[in-house]
């Protein structure tokens, strides 16, 4: 196999925060549609949203796994997910996560798992500010997704007995 094909694989994990208990089997359904393999999700009650249970889901495939893996739950009602991609060969990392009032966020991701704003991008936020620093912070704020992680964090506590993994851990 030549250079140009190879394919580079990775891994992530697929953390859903809250879900609608009759989603649950859709859910893994529309992983293993969307992966080609099966997927088993151990879901516990989501103590933040009494009837919505909480799972997670370790996956290894190609570059570009967790963006299809996060556009295949995009927009599910009720849905509070977030989809990592570690990085890889010749490739950042990625975090994308979802809420049902704001939609989905994507951030590049270090090897730490902290979120990665680029040079061009910080050039960018700058002249767009003209100066103020309010816009700044509040363009910084929308580039790390602080509204998202606001609005998730409640529900990245595990349940009784569940397994805690946090993201923001360095390791």
């Amino acid at each position: 196999m030549s250079v140009a094909t190879r394919r580079v694989s990775t891994r992530g994990v697929v953390f859903i925060h809250s879900a609608p208990a009759a989603l649950c089997p859709h859910i893994a359904w529309a992983l293993e549609k969307a992966t080609g393999s099966r997927v088993v999700i151990d879901w516990t009650a989501q103590p933040a949203a009494p009837g919505h249970m909480r799972g997670e889901w370790s996956w290894i495939g190609e570059q570009g796994t967790g963006a299809h893996l996060a556009s295949t739950l995009r927009g599910w009602q009720g849905l509070r997910y977030e989809v990592t991609e570690d990085p890889s060969a010749g490739c950042d990392g990625s975090r994308w996560s979802h809420t049902p009032s704001l939609g989905i966020h994507h951030a590049t991701t270090s090897a730490s798992g902290d979120a990665v704003v680029n040079e061009e991008r910080l050039k960018e936020i700058l002249m767009l500010a003209q100066g103020s620093t309010d816009a700044i912070e509040e363009m910084l704020e929308e580039v790390l997704g602080t509204e998202w992680d606001a609005e998730l964090e409640p529900f990245r506590y595990a349940g009784d007995g569940a397994p805690v993994r946090w993201l923001h851990k360095v390791g």
